[in-house]
This record gives C-alpha cells, structure tokens and sequence, in this order.
C-alpha cells in the first residue's frame, strides 16, 4: 500500500497535509525507507494530530520512474502474446 501511495502523491503540490491514519502509516513507512521527507506525529500519540509530507526524495523519484518504466514493459509483453 505505500507504493501506492507515493504513486497518489506524486504529482501533489508540496508541502502537503495528511490526516487519515492511513495516510500516515503509508508515509511513515515511505519516510523510513527515505522515499518522502515528512513530519509525522509521535507513534501511539493517538491524537488524531495529521502530518506533512514536506517532498519526495530523489529516491522516491527514482522508485516512481522504475514503478512507471515497469507498467510500461508489462504491458507491452501482454501484447505481444
């Protein structure tokens, strides 16, 4: 799931505002990995406090370019079946 969420937010206007516990976990997880720089509440505050995904990173970047360069050599081997 977070991959999917770096796909979501990839062409979002940064700095950007998260809120849903979601949304945060998937961040939290994307920013261990340094794909996003982020600023995330406390784990287990419980305070219903969002975060800010403040960019992604030029790993980030690059895990998005491979994620894309991947689709499009799937779908080309599907056609040539």
């Amino acid at each position: 799931m977070p991959m999917n969420f770096l796909r979501r937010i990839e062409d979002a206007s940064f700095p950007l505002a998260i809120q849903t516990d979601a949304d945060i976990q998937c961040a939290a997880v994307l920013a261990a990995a340094q794909l996003v720089e982020a600023r995330l509440p406390e784990p287990g505050t419980g305070d219903g406090q969002g975060g800010v995904i403040l960019r992604i990173t030029p790993l980030g970047r690059a895990e998005l370019k491979r994620i894309h360069a991947d689709g499009k050599n799937r779908d080309c081997e599907a056609c040539s079946d």
